[in-house]
């Protein structure tokens, strides 16, 4: 499964590593709403929420899908600027079918909503369809879907507020703490790309992340199969020391393909028993059994959305999900008819950083 990135005739002057505040603020957004992705900065985590206004911290509930499970592309500049407010000022610039059309990616799920497609500010049934996909997600994903197209402008001014609220309570002081490792990593692919070439830079951002053979594309090891180009506009790599051990890609059409890779060290796993880790990795031996794994890790789902994602029998799901829950991999929550499963992180964290790595990206 990889996303592959079109760079056939792109100059390497177009290949761009730089630092991104808003980037890195979406990433430490994310720390918060999936503390359990991040075991090492649980306790940042900890100390940020308990020192967030209630307001604040309501507002980041209310929004949180925008950079939970995926990160809405308008979050991960292709431009980066040197301060957050002028990256809030490209994003006020976007227009509002751009804008709302990559918020409800992420409010009503990742595919759900198509670039081409009637804009659902314009279109009664585009409209329907979003919020029917977006009820079916959960209330307040239903609640900020209906904000977002009765009122586009007062939901875009509450989510820049929001941000800026973000950087005085807990970013700006954590921003002074990274952005010396973010230089410092930034020296080091620069550096790379210009005595090496675009092999050797890409091969310090991630094992994940590859030339392919003919020089021509950038193969990512993603979740999905999907191509992208970068001609005309170049590719962006931003480092992230909170993102560890996320790889995000934005790829959606219309965006400039953006990559953001983690810096951190990571954090050593926790022994367990050789029992324990007989079993997970006979669970995680098979091929579909990973699969769905990973398409768990970027939140919960039922066994039908599970089939739907995969094309496979919902029985089919139901014998493999057995397995990963006997090995203790998987969390299991009902919620009315429905029962949600959820990747129990803690232990998949304990049979090692690259798993943990290759699951989250």
């Amino acid at each position: 499964m990889t996303l592959r990135i079109d760079i056939s005739g792109l100059p390497s002057g177009r290949l761009r590593f730089a630092a991104s505040p808003l980037a890195e603020l979406t990433a430490m957004l994310h720390v918060l709403a999936e503390p359990g992705h991040h075991p090492q900065l649980a306790g940042w985590a900890g100390d940020v929420w308990a020192g967030l206004r209630p307001e604040l911290a309501e507002r980041l509930r209310e929004a949180e899908f925008l950079w939970r499970s995926s990160r809405a592309d308008f979050l991960v500049p292709a431009r980066p600027r040197l301060t957050l407010a002028e990256e809030l000022d490209d994003v006020d610039r976007i227009d509002d079918e751009t804008y709302v059309s990559a918020a409800l990616i992420t409010t009503c799920g990742s595919n759900r909503v198509h670039f081409g497609a009637p804009s659902p500010l314009a279109d009664a049934t585009a409209r329907e369809r979003a919020l029917d996909l977006a009820q079916a997600r959960g209330a307040l994903q239903e609640a900020f879907a209906e904000r977002l197209l009765a009122d586009p402008a007062a939901v875009r001014a509450r989510v820049r507020h929001t941000l800026e609220q973000c950087a005085e309570a807990f970013f700006d002081a954590a921003w002074t703490g990274v952005a010396v490792r973010l230089a410092t990593d930034l020296r080091l692919k620069n550096d790379l790309l210009k005595r090496q070439g675009i092999e050797a830079a890409l091969a310090s951002v991630s094992g994940a992340v590859t030339l392919a053979p003919d020089g021509n594309r950038i193969i990512v090891d993603k979740l999905q199969d999907n191509s992208t180009t970068a001609h005309g506009t170049g590719v962006t790599f931003l480092p992230s020391v909170f993102g560890r051990p996320h790889l995000v890609a934005v790829h959606a059409p219309g965006w400039q393909p953006v990559v953001q890779y983690p810096v951190a060290e990571p954090s050593p796993s926790e022994p367990v028993s050789l029992e324990t880790v007989t079993l997970r990795l006979e669970a995680l031996a098979h091929p579909v059994r990973l699969r769905l794994l990973r398409t768990l890790a970027r939140g919960p789902h039922t066994t039908g959305e599970l089939a739907n994602a995969w094309e496979l029998s919902a029985p089919e799901v139901s014998r493999h999900l057995a397995v990963l829950r006997r090995a203790g991999l998987l969390t299991a929550r009902r919620q009315g008819r429905y029962v949600r499963y959820t990747v129990n992180l803690p232990d998949l964290t304990a049979l090692g950083a690259d798993l943990l790595t290759a699951v989250l990206r």
